[in-house]
């Protein structure tokens, strides 16, 4: 098999097992983005790519909890426009951002995510302290300034977004978690997509890997949603974590 055509297969793994933990425990991003540098692509090119195959399980996602954002719809017009710029603002920062730079902060930033994925079950039930369970009728501004700023890393990067802006929510909403919850997927696909708009139009993406990424994190999560009742998904989490953790150093003393 040539170089092109094992760096293809090896995408379309790494997409099945990006999907599997997604379903299962999150966190995928530690593991494709790696994966694509591993198989030859630039950072920054990977990082990209990487976006443009994931986004459309944040759709899949955000169908699946489209219940949770009944009643919603005054926060969705106000958040989803937010949340779209802020993917746009990052995923430009990321395209104008020397590469210099982006390889000294990639470290960080997967050891950022791999400590959110670590921390994601006591965080969930800290935030489900603070929520209240009844919807709250108006909008702080404070929600938008920081939903805001979640879709402008997510965009630059995106590892823990999804753990980010649950946080955010919680903080700044009084509502229940399961509703919250519902919102903040809304929120990542609108701060993905906009981010993958801007990469596509950048000319930028891998497509043989992006493809093999993408078809392969399909076939992850619909694994990953048939393991579900089978797989401790905190030993996973754990693991991914941990998986994570060490890419970020390898990466920070490479």
């Amino acid at each position: 098999m040539s170089g092109e055509g094992s760096a293809v297969l090896g995408a379309a793994l790494a997409g099945v097992a990006a999907g599997l933990v997604n379903a299962l425990a999150g966190g995928g991003s530690l593991i494709s983005f790696p994966a694509l540098t591993a198989f030859g692509l630039p950072p920054l090119v990977a990082n990209l790519t990487n976006t443009v195959a994931l986004t459309p399980g944040h759709l899949g996602a955000t169908w699946a909890q489209r219940r949770d954002l009944g009643q919603q719809g005054p926060r969705c017009l106000w958040l989803v426009p937010v949340a779209l710029a802020g993917g746009v603002v990052g995923a430009k920062l990321l395209l104008v951002s020397d590469e210099r730079l982006f390889l000294a902060l990639v470290p960080w930033l997967i050891l950022l995510g791999s400590g959110l994925v670590a921390l994601q079950t006591p965080l969930r039930r800290w935030l489900s302290a603070l929520s209240l369970p009844s919807g709250a009728a108006g909008l702080p501004p404070l929600a938008c300034a920081l939903v805001a700023l979640a879709a402008v890393y997510g965009g630059y990067f995106g590892a823990g977004l999804s753990v980010i802006l649950l946080g955010v929510l919680a903080i700044t909403l009084q509502d229940s978690l399961t509703r919250l919850s519902g919102l903040k997927q809304l929120l990542a696909l609108a701060a993905n997509g906009g981010a993958a708009l801007v990469f596509l139009a950048s000319g930028r993406v891998a497509w043989p890997a992006a493809v093999a990424l993408a078809l392969g994190a399909v076939a992850g999560g619909l694994l990953g949603g048939r393991l579900a009742s089978r797989v401790n998904g905190e030993v996973l989490r754990w693991l991914v974590a941990a998986a994570g953790g060490g890419m970020g150093l390898w990466f920070l003393l490479r």
